[in-house]
């Protein structure tokens, strides 16, 4: 049987980019709108250059869709909280664009990349522009039958990752300058999940059953930061320099994202999952790689 065609936003991104190959693994005809074009498009994909606040732009991407992965936005919590004005623009008004588009053409569902953060006190400005969408995709339902699926990712690592992930900047830094600053004391707790991982749970979410629903998708198991800066010191030597900094930063979680609020979420993991030792050294190996060739 003939599978539909499927819309990724941010497609051409770190999660998006695997999103998007889950897909097509699973025989969807798959469309992305980012900014530049996928450096990973695939001959199978179709691609569509421009910016999710362009009316016009997001309804020739969603016309003929009849599944919407919403990922474009600013994600990074540290730049969304040196540009506030622009995180609301594009993360609201956009989404608000998609979901207009998806309403006229009648999409089946939209299924909206979130953060665990929409629970927390923490997570500046990104949180709030999650949370104000989520709250939109709820009236969307209520008020058009617009159904939804929110996918509440935690700390995503993996290949095609950047200086904007966490494990990527801890391990080039640790490669490329033998140390490794991490700003806290070590003791912060994180349930890392591979991205493989992630973007197969992401295709598993079409299923009817997840209609509605408020997704969690984390690591299996919980990790204390300092355990993963002394694995990646080990793979790499123990000249590995570890820097503490103290500095107070309100905008990341300490032990747990949760603070009390009455939207829960299920979590959603998978039986078989990716190993994280050796995908940091598959990071790493990536990391050195890309090296090579920009001094080529």
């Amino acid at each position: 049987m003939e599978k539909g065609r499927v819309l990724v936003t941010g497609g051409s991104g770190f999660l998006g980019s695997h999103i998007a190959d889950s897909l097509s693994r699973e025989g969807y005809k798959v469309r992305i709108l980012d900014l530049k074009k996928s450096p990973w498009l695939s001959d199978t994909q179709e691609m569509v250059e421009g910016n999710i606040l362009d009316k016009s732009t997001v309804l020739e991407a969603v016309e003929g869709c009849d599944f919407v992965y919403h990922l474009g936005a600013i994600a990074d919590i540290d730049d969304a909280l040196r540009d506030s004005y622009s995180t609301m623009e594009v993360n609201v008004l956009g989404t608000i664009n998609i979901l207009e588009a998806s309403k006229k053409f009648r999409v089946e569902r939209l299924l909206f990349a979130s953060s665990i953060y929409v629970h927390s006190r923490n997570g500046g400005f990104y949180r709030i522009s999650k949370h104000a969408c989520e709250l939109l995709l709820e009236e969307y339902k209520e008020l058009f039958n617009l159904d939804y699926t929110i996918l509440r990712f935690g700390t995503l690592y993996g290949l095609r990752s950047d200086a904007h992930n966490s494990v990527y900047r801890y391990l080039k830094s640790a490669l490329t300058k033998r140390k490794m600053v991490f700003n806290g004391n070590g003791q912060e707790a994180r349930e890392y999940i591979h991205v493989l991982d992630a973007a197969d749970i992401c295709v598993r979410a079409m299923e009817k059953k997840y209609s509605g629903q408020n997704l969690i998708l984390t690591g299996n198991h919980s990790m204390k930061v300092t355990e993963l800066l002394s694995m990646i010191r080990e793979i790499l030597g123990n000249d590995i320099e570890i820097i503490h900094n103290l500095r107070e930063n309100q905008s990341h979680y300490t032990k747990t994202p949760y603070s009390y609020h009455p939207r829960v979420g299920k979590k959603i993991v998978s039986n078989e999952y990716c190993d994280l030792g050796q995908s940091l050294v598959e990071i790493l190996e990536e990391i050195d790689q890309n090296s090579k060739n920009s001094s080529d």
